[in-house]
């Protein structure tokens, strides 16, 4: 049992941390995917040689909503307001603050995952009537002193006043709308002459990124699609596996080790066997067995443990990744070969274990082992 019990932990060791190392790079993956790797921007390409100069439609959100995979879309820009300070009304007599203004659609929001601490978001309706509303970024609120939104407070951009009706609390694209004021494109081409949108943020849905990003121009822009510039994250393919190569080949390392203890705990147990069996062993022999006879005997035995282990290991392994991935509400991930493969790799652990014993009982002679008896 005690030998036996060796083979277990390390199978048990090695089926856990490669399970859980598979695991734990799933999750990880998974949260990448979510976080980047549903994001494309597509902007006008100042160095696109041979193409006319073009701008992004107005309504480019709508044609790329058309796309199978297309979650959200939004339109972007970044405004020159000149010298015009950005002040609170509380601030009226201060120096503002010299921030940055940006202008968007009712979809940029959605497109870049924010949230709100307070308030709402605008919507198409104050785009189309140009109205002057704001949405603040956390830090341009501090800034400004505003926390709350219920009683409509309002900002002066320069010497026009827009009312706040939002206050951002994260995004998961565009950070610097955390630490600006924007405003509805239709205020936008009232207030600065917008002419055109800098960029398309689009949200896509998990694994449709690369698909959107080489539609996208085509549907922009028909004529031209090589005047437009894709930014769309990396092939996570590549990400995934080198993450995975990584934890499974530090958690196969610990795994080894502790396999590698289990081994020598079979060598040393069957060695000591072999000490205290040597009147067996003689008496085999003087009956006519041959060494090879004696050195099987001790290799079928060390085999017999090395396999028992490996399957009592492997039921150890698989219900430890499945109650740890159970505790952190993950999802569970196994290689079913290393399932199936460790009881065999358990009775070949065995088997190189009790080589040497079984060399060793061979080599004893029948006069000497009777003659010690």
């Amino acid at each position: 049992m005690l030998t036996t019990l060796g083979t277990v932990l390390g199978i048990a060791a090695l089926v856990g941390t490669v399970g859980l190392g598979q695991t734990a790079a799933g999750q990880i993956t998974q949260r990448f995917d979510l976080a980047a790797a549903t994001r494309v921007v597509v902007q006008p390409d100042d160095k696109a040689e041979g193409e006319a100069a073009t701008q992004l439609p107005w309504d480019a959100p709508e044609r790329i909503k058309r796309l199978n995979g297309v979650e959200a879309a939004g339109l972007f820009s970044m405004l020159d307001v000149g010298d015009d300070l950005v002040r609170s009304v509380a601030g009226i007599g201060k120096d503002g603050y010299a921030l940055q203004v940006m202008a968007g659609s009712a979809g940029l929001f959605d497109a870049v995952r924010a949230q709100l601490r307070t308030g709402r978001f605008f919507d198409s309706g104050h785009d189309v009537r140009g109205d002057k509303v704001v949405v603040l970024g956390k830090h341009a609120a501090e800034k400004l002193g505003i926390n709350r939104v219920d009683a409509q407070p309002a900002v002066f951009i320069g010497d026009q006043a827009y009312t706040v009706i939002g206050i951002l609390d994260g995004v998961s694209g565009r950070a610097e709308l955390l630490d600006g004021v924007i405003m509805p494109n239709g205020a936008a081409k009232t207030a600065y002459d917008l002419e055109s949108p800098d960029a398309l943020e689009i949200k896509t849905q998990v694994g449709a990124a690369q698909l959107i990003a080489g539609q996208a121009p085509v549907a922009i822009d028909p004529n031209t699609p090589s005047a437009l510039k894709v930014d769309a994250p990396p092939v996570q393919g590549g990400v995934r596996k080198g993450v995975e190569s990584d934890l499974n080949a530090l958690f196969l390392l610990l795994g080894a080790v502790a396999l590698l203890v289990g081994g020598l705990g079979i060598a040393n147990v069957t060695l000591l066997s072999v000490l205290e069996r040597v009147s067996e062993i003689g008496l085999r022999r003087a009956l006519g067995a041959a060494r090879r006879h004696v050195a099987g005997q001790f290799l079928v035995e060390s085999v017999i443990v090395g396999f028992l282990g490996g399957l009592l290991g492997t039921a150890v392994g698989v219900l430890l990744t499945i109650g740890v991935s159970w505790f952190r509400d993950w999802t569970p991930i196994l290689s079913t070969s290393l399932a199936l493969g460790s009881p065999l790799l358990g009775a070949l652990i065995g088997l190189l274990a009790g080589t040497y014993p079984a060399w060793k009982a061979s080599a004893i002679e029948p006069i000497t082992a009777l003659r010690g008896a």
